[in-house]
């Protein structure tokens, strides 16, 4: 099998639809998303199965919806299914809950870090919200986008953060509060709560 098709030689990719150039800003969204998907492979790579076997088995789930996702922004059929579900949106606010209830109360900014896995997840954080960013100019665009692809990479990011506490906590490693934070999580919100 041939992984190269020769197709994409005048800077055209194809897509699920047709074909678009490949610095198309859909491109570059589900691309970004690519992007997330490997850094969660990263990150599992770093996390042993005893402390984290939970971890691992959401991060497997994750890497599925990535590709939902990636799969359902690289469509420019209006007659294509979504592969995104609301279900997998409940699920991380679920999984968010949990990992708040067990890292410390949150008041500050932290600085991304710690220890290593958990510094990977907070690089895929601040990539999920590019993609998110993409997302948005993309739908700025006109162009037809599901909605769900939007709200999964808003959750996700939020997940990621609440995730990086919970592996530095079983780790041991205290996060570091930026030291000129004012107070910005507040009983309003859930602890490590982001928009």
């Amino acid at each position: 099998m041939n992984i190269y098709t020769r197709t994409g030689d005048k800077g055209k990719t194809s897509v699920i639809g047709g074909r678009v150039d490949k610095d198309d800003v859909r491109v570059e969204a589900y691309g970004t998303v690519d992007e997330v998907n490997s850094y969660v492979g990263l990150a599992m790579a770093e996390l042993d199965d005893t402390k984290f076997a939970d971890v691992l088995e959401d991060l497997e789930k994750i890497q599925h919806e990535l590709f939902d996702c990636g799969g359902d922004l690289a469509t420019i059929s209006e007659k294509a299914p979504e592969k995104l579900t609301t279900e997998a949106i409940t699920y991380l606010e679920q999984r968010i809950d949990k990992y708040i209830s067990e890292a410390p109360p949150l008041e500050k900014f932290i600085l991304p870090g710690g220890t290593k896995p958990a510094a990977t997840i907070h690089i895929a954080r601040t990539v999920v919200r590019r993609a998110e960013r993409l997302t948005v100019t993309l739908m700025k665009s006109g162009a037809a986008v599901s909605p769900l692809s939007l709200q999964y990479l808003n959750r996700l990011s939020d997940y990621f953060f609440a995730l990086a506490r919970v592996i530095n906590v079983r780790r041991g490693v205290k996060d570091v509060e930026y030291v000129r934070s004012a107070k910005v999580f507040h009983n309003t919100k859930k602890k490590g709560q982001t928009d």
